[in-house]
């Protein structure tokens, strides 16, 4: 039994179901159908998989050596999570019923998931400092970092989803008018609320 890969496991494990962005993003495309909460876990999957590929590339450490640049996709990515939460916020203005974002194809919230999480450039920074304490000593670092990053993809996959189908499930509920408005507002005040903390958060730092 690889005990360090057991470790990584639950420690990646913590890290993809930690709440943020991304969640707060399938929860959203949730409330609208299942297919578009599934779509746009499967865009956060294929984020993270673009992350993992970069860190093993090593242009995590070219990230980590520009600070500009970090700082250019920390503000791009706050800016597209601001856009997310104030468009869910101005559609509480709308009266309920089916909008134009529930007749689009699930390309939209694909493109969603993905954009949030390829944006998002502390995670290609947080996985090339965790992988490569879970490389053995003297084994090979690239056959091990592919197999961690594989590890992570493979929970994301299981878990945004999962997320997606049970927000599904429950969304006889959520979908009431007065619950889905409070549902919406929640969301896109969390949206909103990470998106300007990104957007801030290279500015503090200056």
């Amino acid at each position: 039994m690889d005990g360090q890969l057991l470790a990584f496991t639950g420690v990646a494990a913590g890290m993809v179901a930690m709440p943020g962005a991304d969640f707060t993003v399938v929860v959203r495309n949730a409330l609208v159908s299942r297919r578009a909460g599934v779509a746009c876990a499967l865009g956060i999957t294929a984020g993270l998989l673009l992350h993992t590929a970069l860190a093993v590339a090593g242009v995590a450490a070219v990230l980590t050596a520009v600070p500009a640049l970090f700082r250019a996709l920390q503000l791009a990515g706050g800016a597209y999570v601001l856009y997310l939460g104030a468009r869910t916020l101005a559609g509480l203005r709308r009266p309920r019923g089916v909008t134009a974002e529930d007749a689009e194809p699930a390309a939209r919230p694909l493109r969603q998931g993905f954009v949030t999480n390829a944006l998002n450039p502390k995670a290609p920074i947080t996985f090339l400092s965790l992988m490569p304490q879970f490389v053995p000593a003297g084994a090979p670092a690239l056959p091990r970092t592919l197999v961690l990053a594989l590890v992570v993809v493979a929970l994301a996959l299981v878990w945004f989803p999962a997320v997606a189908v049970l927000v599904d499930r429950l969304g006889r509920w959520l979908r009431r008018p007065r619950a889905a408005r409070a549902v919406e507002g929640v969301t896109g005040g969390a949206l909103t609320v990470l998106g300007a903390v990104l957007l801030l958060e290279p500015l503090w730092a200056a």
